[in-house]
């Protein structure tokens, strides 16, 4: 399909409106889309790094617990 003028190209024939309609909306859902990908892909990066500090935390106080009742289990067998 050849057009004359641009402004032909963009009337299409008297259904431009719905062809560029239906051109932005796609636009913009997939911007929106990508966009809340990227957002949900850092969350939970995110949340997993606080998981992670979590978890070492946690081995930390098991650790200093298992060697506070090592060192109480050796005074009381000396």
């Amino acid at each position: 399909m050849q057009f004359d003028s641009f402004s032909a190209f963009l009337n299409m024939g008297g259904y431009g409106f719905y062809v560029w309609l239906s051109f932005g909306v796609s636009a913009v859902l997939i911007i929106a889309l990508i966009f809340n990908s990227l957002m949900g892909h850092k969350q939970v990066i995110k949340s997993i790094a606080i998981r992670q500090q979590r978890e070492n935390k946690l081995r930390q106080l098991r650790k200093q617990r298992n060697s506070t009742k090592t060192d109480t289990t050796k005074e009381v067998t000396e």
